[in-house]
C-alpha cells in the first residue's frame, strides 16, 4: 500500500487498523459495533483503491472462491422464496471477503498493529477471566448481574461467554507464540496462567460446544506444530487439574457438561431406547432441517429461511423441532442452500484436509509445511469446520466475525512466507 500524504495514510491505514484492534471489545458487546467496524474498514478500502485505481489486491484464489460463494447466495435469495431481509443479509456479506483483503493488505504493509491486537485480547481474557471466576463462585458479576443457570459475566443474557473465549483462544495462543519468546519473556509466564485459567472457565460456563471447542483445538495445535506440544499439553493438563480440583470443591461443577448431556442423549435408557443426538431437540432440529432438504435438494428453502418453514406440518417433526436455525452448520448450509451451497463447504473441508495431509507428510521427513503460528490458527478454524457438533447459525454475524479474523491472519502468515522466500531465493 502507498499512502501520498499523512491524511491518506490516518484515513486508509490508522483508522481501520484501530477498528480492527478494538474488535475483541466491540465482540463482548455484541455484533453491532464490530460488524460496524467490519462494513467501515471494507468501504474504507474499496475508496482506498478506487482513489488510486488499483484493484490488484484482489487477485487472490480464496477471494475468487469467496466471491462465487457471494454471488449464490445473492441469486439464491432472489430467486428463493424471496424475503427482503435475507436478500440485504446475503448482499452486504460481500463484506466479510473485502475485510479479509483489506487487512491483510493492511499487515503487510505494517504489521506492528498486531501487538495492539494481542494486547486487546489480552485485557479481555483477563477481565473476563476475573469477572467469570467472581460470577462462579460469589454468584454475581462486577456490575452485580447475577448468575443463573450459567455464569455468563459481561454477556449477561447471552450465554455465550465459553463460545468467545473458545473461539478467540487459538488466535490469542497464536499470536503469543508469533510475537514472545517462550524463554526469555517474563509476560509469558502471565500468559500460561492465562490460557488455563481460560480454559478452566469455559469449562465452567457449561458450554458444551465451546468445551469441545477447546479441547479440538489443543489436540490439533498437539498433533501437528513443530515446538508447541509441550507448551499445550501443559496447559491442558494444568486446567484439567484445575477443574478436578474445583469440581471436588463444587460437584455441580460438571453436572451440564457430562451428567445432563448424558441424560439430554437419554444414555441411561430413561425413555424407552433412543438415542438422540445431543438431545431430542437437536435431532428433531436435524430431522426436519432434512426434510426440508429433501424437498428442496438443489437451491434448499433460502437463505436464513428455516426459521420460516420448520413449522410446517410436511417438515415439523414436533414442537421441539423449530428454531431461528437447525443448529448445526453443514444441515443449516444444505437446507437453506441446497446442494448447491453444500458444494462450497465441501470444498473448503477438502483443501483443509488436503493440506493438512501435505503438512504431515512434511513433519516426517523433519520438515514443516505450515509454522507453528499458522498451526494455531488453522486450529481455529478447524472449529468451524468440524461437523459432529451443535453450532450457532453460520449466517450470524458474531460468528462469523471471529471465523474470517482466522482467514485473515492466516492468510497474511501464506502471503508474508512465500514473500520471504522469494526474496531469499
Amino acid at each position: 500500500m502507498i499512502f501520498n500524504s499523512r491524511q491518506e495514510r490516518f484515513i486508509f491505514y490508522y483508522i481501520p487498523a484501530t477498528l480492527f484492534c478494538l474488535i475483541p471489545f466491540f465482540l463482548i458487546t455484541g455484533s453491532f459495533l464490530s460488524d460496524l467496524s467490519i462494513s467501515l474498514i471494507a468501504v474504507l478500502f474499496v475508496i482506498y483503491c478506487i482513489k488510486n485505481k488499483n484493484f490488484s489486491y484482489f487477485k487472490k484464489k480464496y477471494f475468487y472462491f469467496f466471491i462465487i460463494f457471494w454471488c449464490y447466495l445473492v441469486l439464491n435469495s432472489l430467486i428463493n422464496n424471496f424475503n427482503i431481509n435475507n436478500f440485504a443479509t446475503s448482499l452486504v456479506y460481500s463484506r466479510y471477503g473485502i475485510f479479509i483483503i483489506a487487512v491483510v493488505s493492511l499487515l503487510k504493509f505494517k504489521d506492528n498493529f498486531i501487538k495492539y491486537f494481542f494486547y486487546c485480547i489480552l485485557i479481555c481474557f483477563t477481565i473476563l477471566i476475573l469477572d467469570g471466576f467472581l460470577q462462579y463462585f460469589t454468584g454475581e458479576n462486577i456490575l452485580g448481574w447475577q448468575k443463573t443457570t450459567r455464569i455468563s459475566s459481561f454477556f449477561g443474557e447471552e450465554k455465550i461467554l465459553g463460545s468467545y473465549l473458545s473461539r478467540i483462544w487459538p488466535i490469542f495462543f497464536g499470536i503469543s507464540i508469533l510475537i514472545f519468546n517462550q524463554k526469555n519473556n517474563k509476560l509469558f509466564i502471565l500468559l500460561i496462567f492465562i490460557f488455563i485459567l481460560s480454559e478452566a472457565l469455559i469449562f465452567l460456563s457449561g458450554d458444551r460446544s465451546a468445551f469441545f471447542y477447546i479441547n479440538l483445538s489443543a489436540i490439533f495445535i498437539i498433533l501437528f506444530s513443530q515446538n508447541l506440544l509441550k507448551l499445550r499439553l501443559f496447559t491442558l493438563l494444568a486446567s484439567i487439574l484445575l477443574l478436578l480440583f474445583i469440581s471436588l470443591i463444587n460437584p455441580s461443577a460438571k453436572e451440564r457438561v457430562f451428567n445432563q448431556t448424558v441424560d439430554q442423549m437419554n444414555l441411561t435408557g430413561s425413555e424407552q431406547d433412543i438415542i438422540y443426538i445431543f438431545s431430542k431437540q437437536h435431532t428433531h432440529l436435524y430431522i426436519t432441517a432434512y426434510r426440508m432438504f429433501l424437498d428442496n435438494k438443489i437451491l434448499g428453502v433460502g437463505l436464513k429461511n428455516f426459521r420460516n418453514y420448520c413449522g410446517n406440518e410436511k417438515y415439523e417433526e414436533s414442537k421441539l423441532s423449530c428454531s431461528t436455525h437447525p443448529h448445526n452448520t453443514y444441515i443449516q448450509i444444505l437446507a437453506e442452500t441446497g446442494i448447491i451451497g453444500f458444494f462450497f463447504i465441501i470444498i473448503a473441508l477438502y483443501y483443509f484436509c488436503k493440506y493438512i495431509i501435505k503438512h504431515i507428510r512434511f513433519k516426517f521427513n523433519a520438515s514443516q509445511y505450515f509454522n507453528d503460528f499458522e498451526i494455531c490458527i488453522l486450529s481455529g478454524i478447524a472449529i468451524y469446520l468440524w461437523p459432529f457438533i451443535p453450532t450457532g447459525s453460520f449466517f450470524t454475524n458474531w460468528l462469523t466475525i471471529i471465523m474470517i479474523i482466522n482467514f485473515t491472519f492466516f492468510f497474511w502468515s501464506r502471503e508474508t512466507n512465500k514473500i520471504n522466500k522469494n526474496k531469499l531465493n
